[in-house]
């Protein structure tokens, strides 16, 4: 395998880490990480498991943070860009690995879960506007070969857990202010009465936003009921809502307006009142039984309804032609699943060894209508209609996983997954000049993963791990096709094989280092041909290549200090030239994107460190944060990029207990040097407005206050 200069310079530090984690070891008070069940669907350390997966606690979610973007704790993860866009009518840009960094709509080429109901639909795409991070007890994020084993568009995985209530009642308001006009204020009860367990979180969010025409409000609710019918059963309930009225959109800028006035909107955004409207609920049943010493029977189901209205910044001339697209996307969206998982612990051949099996089934219904964001003059409004159609999308799955440990020096995990996504959509907006756009069209895959543990010691594991995987498009991908009427049924999904080694170590008592090198290999990568109009069509290409490192390290020190860093090194590249189209729309591609070009939107190197200090006895807590972006390209022609950068973050707590009562107050200062830098890019964008600000020097400051009955 071959791997890029970083990987090459870290990988013999890592193997003589090795060695110094063997001599510094004390295995009587390992630490080793906590217990984890998105690797394999079930609880246990992935300290022990051949994967790349990492826990962020409840501390690391809530304490000094706003609490409305994964993007805040994110960053803490390596393999993982989360940016947040300072734009809420857009959803944040996670990629893994570089898989998901061309998402122009939603989360793309990841599997969102929470509390196992999944965020991400059929076709691979997901929202996390619903994910409540104010009742989150912990978040997963698994990488590398053993994510495939979700199925489509699992180039990583990130779960979402809400926590358990406590014996008896606690009642817990809060509120957050800080620059920009920002203000969250939440309550959350919890507790566990009469085999009654139960957390009601609901919140409020509003900003202005730090750029022109940014305001944003928001309204969430999360539910989780659980009691138990029987002594071998369990039945949980989570009920969620959001609510995201009008949400302004400043949209993105070109170079030379981002370099004169980071803080602008693009005048478009004003002519057309750019902005988003959604709402969604949803409910989950999640029933547990255990059948005899070793069997365990689990069956999920949810459903769901979502409302999205998003009015563009389409041109009036490119709206107006048949068969072009409208300046208003109304979707309407019902959605449903169901889960069925069987699990036995038993003994293969002397040694311990559990095997789950099970089937998935998702159904996703659209209505997705356009209209023209127009009438005569008046900008910004519901015109014409230009586009109706009913879409139909599920996929059906089998799933088989295992895990054996032969011996008590190996532990070997095994896993296999058949998938079939089925795309149908019915036109009935058939007119002269736009034709029927109708079709189906059926996507299938065999998946599998391999990996083995050995234990060198108590303290210290080695790994390796294989995994194939696959990508379908989603449906606004196969929106359009250029020059002709019809969905883009003849694109294909991309499949990918992923290699990785690593070494999990436990460095005396109170001290964890995690270290991967790691080689994708995909085939028929989806990416954009062209992006004008309103009309984004996508092509595949012959083969990408994303070959890195991954290194963390997690270490208590002397006097109540501790300090975590994360790194990543990441080369992401086209492995041969193709063609592409750039300007106004074209028929026939003639730019040429190099082989060897980056994959836009995926930075070479990340990483992020934490310092922190807690005194005791006061319940003070400071922590000052680092975080350092490499450059990242635009486009697949690499034209341009934004700027590497490096900021940092002070984080200031306190804690007091009066008779019952919790008190925790924080304040939170970003962007300590006030850097100017662009947080994100709005990847292959047909105008060259790639480039979304990120805020200077801003302020949070924040209160709970908690009483248990």
């Amino acid at each position: 395998m071959s791997l890029p200069t970083t990987a090459r310079l870290l990988l013999p530090a890592l193997i003589g880490g090795i060695h110094v984690a063997g001599a510094l070891a004390a295995p009587p008070t390992l630490t080793t990480g906590p217990v984890i069940v998105s690797a394999t669907r079930v609880e246990q350390s992935g300290f022990d498991l051949p994967v790349s997966i990492d826990s962020l606690n409840q501390a690391q979610i809530q304490d000094g943070q706003l609490q409305i973007n994964l993007s805040e704790s994110l960053a803490r993860i390596p393999g993982i860009v989360a940016q947040n866009r300072q734009n809420y009518a857009q959803d944040l840009q996670i990629s893994s690995r570089g898989f998901g960094a061309r998402a122009s709509f939603g989360v793309r080429g990841l599997r969102i879960y929470a509390d196992g109901i999944p965020a991400t639909m059929p076709d691979g795409q997901g929202q996390v506007s619903h994910i409540d991070l104010g009742s989150a007890a912990r978040i997963e994020v698994l990488r590398g070969p053993f994510s495939s084993l979700y199925g489509n568009s699992s180039g990583g995985v990130i779960s979402v857990f809400t926590e358990d209530g406590a014996p008896g009642m606690r009642l817990e308001p809060g509120i957050a202010l800080g620059s920009y006009g920002t203000q969250r204020i939440g309550a959350k009860l919890s507790g566990e009465r009469s085999g009654l367990n139960y957390v009601v979180d609901a919140s409020t969010f509003r900003t202005d936003g730090y750029r022109d025409h940014s305001a944003a409000k928001r309204e969430n609710l999360n539910a989780k009921l659980r009691w138990a019918p029987a002594a071998d059963s369990r039945l949980t309930l989570v009920v969620n809502s959001v609510d995201m009225p009008d949400i302004q959109d400043p949209l993105g800028l070109t170079r030379a307006a981002y370099e004169a006035n980071p803080k602008q909107a693009r005048q478009a955004a004003y002519d057309f009142d750019v902005r988003k409207s959604v709402s969604q609920q949803q409910v989950g049943l999640n029933y547990e039984l255990k059948v005899g010493a070793g069997d365990t029977a689990n069956l999920m189901f949810y459903r769901g309804h979502r409302d999205t209205i998003q009015f563009q910044a389409i041109t009036v001339g490119a709206q107006v032609p048949a068969g072009q697209a409208g300046g208003v996307i109304d979707l309407v969206r019902d959605y449903w699943g169901v889960d069925l998982r069987w699990t036995h612990r038993g003994e293969l051949a002397g040694g311990p060894v559990t095997t789950s099996a099970g089937i998935n089934y998702d159904m996703l219904n659209e209505t997705r209508r356009g209209f023209q964001n127009f009438i005569g003059a008046q900008l910004g409004v519901l015109g014409r209609i230009k586009r109706d159609e009913a879409n139909e999308i599920f996929n059906f799955d089998q799933y088989l996983q295992t895990q054996w440990e032969p011996t008590p020096r190996w532990r070997l995990v095994a896993g296999l997954r058949n998938s079939m996504v089925k795309v149908a959509s019915k036109d009935h907006f058939v007119i002269t000049g736009n034709g029927d756009d109708s079709g189906r069209t059926d996507f299938a895959a065999v998946t599998g993963s391999l990996g083995a543990t050995f234990r060198v010691s108590d303290a210290v594991n080695l790994y390796a791990a294989w995994g194939r995987g696959f990508e379908t498009p989603t449906l606004n991908e196969l929106s359009y096709r250029a020059g002709g009427a019809g969905l883009n049924f003849g694109l294909r999904p991309s499949t990918s094989d992923n290699l990785e080694l690593g070494v999990k170590a436990a460095l005396g008592s109170d001290a964890l280092l995690n270290a991967a090198i790691f080689q994708v290999k995909t085939r028929d990568e989806l990416v954009t041909l062209s992006n004008s109009g309103g009309r984004a069509v996508f092509q595949n290409v012959a083969g990408t290549k994303r070959e890195g490192a991954e290194l963390s390290a997690d270490v208590g020190l002397p006097g109540n200090f501790r300090v975590y860093g994360a790194l990543t090194a990441l080369r992401a590249v086209y492995d041969q030239a193709f063609l592409t189209c750039t300007g106004t729309p074209c028929l026939v591609p003639t730019t040429v994107v190099n082989a060897g070009n980056r994959i836009p939107g995926v930075p070479a190197t990340t990483a992020f460190a934490e310092l922190s200090w807690r005194h005791p006895a006061s319940g003070f807590l400071a922590a000052l944060e680092a975080r350092a972006v490499s450059k990242v390209y635009v486009d697949d022609r690499n034209s341009d990029a934004a700027e590497a950068y490096a900021i940092a973050n002070l984080r200031l707590g306190f804690e007091q207990a009066r008779s019952g009562w919790k008190f925790k107050e924080f304040l939170r200062i970003d962007n300590l040097g006030d850097r100017n830098y662009a947080g994100s890019v709005i990847v292959n964008e047909g105008n060259s407005n790639f480039f979304e600000p990120a805020p200077g020097r801003n302020y949070l400051l924040g209160m709970t206050a908690s009483y248990g009955f």
